[in-house]
């Protein structure tokens, strides 16, 4: 992303309007641009799009969801962004997108094979764009796609290409079982690993 394109996002261009109830049903399977360049120190990846972020073009951006609340409490982001503003995050060499592109009302409707799909194509990504590290937002999904029914939190043996692969909870405030303080801290792990700050 440009200077001029980050400037524009400081001066709040591209804010949504709330999408209307017919909107956000309509957004099933739709897609939301991934926030991705080469050379990324971290990739985070969600599961797949919700119906409202789809309606409204942008990630984690349903009211709740603590994506953004957490990664500017764990000292990724100086400030806290909005959905909108995701753009910016490039300019810290941070990015997003998703295992699976199309949009449900809830990750239960993937099926296995939509998630295993997504893992081939989450590689493509990573030998085309060379990140550091791959952040997979949620166990259940990644134990699935990966093939990994043990996994846990935090870092994995196992690399995508030249990534590490470090898996987080799901952010979305459906996810009871995670309050933001500690989810603020598994994101602060995240970071200090790949600033280098902290051994793995």
């Amino acid at each position: 992303m440009t200077r001029s394109a980050a400037k524009s996002m400081r001066q709040g261009k591209g804010i949504p309007r709330r999408p209307t109830r017919e909107e956000i049903r309509q957004a099933s399977n739709k897609k939301v641009p991934d926030v991705i360049a080469p050379g990324l120190i971290v990739l985070f990846c969600g599961i797949n799009p919700g119906l409202y972020s789809a309606a409204v073009g942008y990630h984690f951006a349903r009211p709740g969801n603590r994506f953004w609340r957490a990664l500017h409490d764990s000292g990724f982001t100086e400030r806290l962004l909005a959905p909108w503003e995701g753009a910016l995050l490039l300019l810290r060499h941070i990015g997003i997108t998703n295992l699976v592109a199309q949009a449900t009302a809830g990750a239960d409707e993937l099926t296995k094979a939509d998630l295993i799909h997504g893992r081939r194509l989450l590689e493509r990504k990573v030998v085309r764009y060379s990140p550091r590290w791959i952040a997979l937002l949620g166990i259940g999904a990644y134990r699935t796609a990966f093939g990994r029914p043990r996994a846990v939190f935090g870092p994995q043996t196992e690399r995508m290409g030249t990534a590490g692969i470090w898996v987080l909870p799901n952010p979305s405030g459906l996810n009871a079982s995670y309050q933001i303080a500690e989810l603020t801290q598994a994101f602060s792990n995240l970071r200090k690993a790949a600033e280098g700050t902290q051994n793995v």
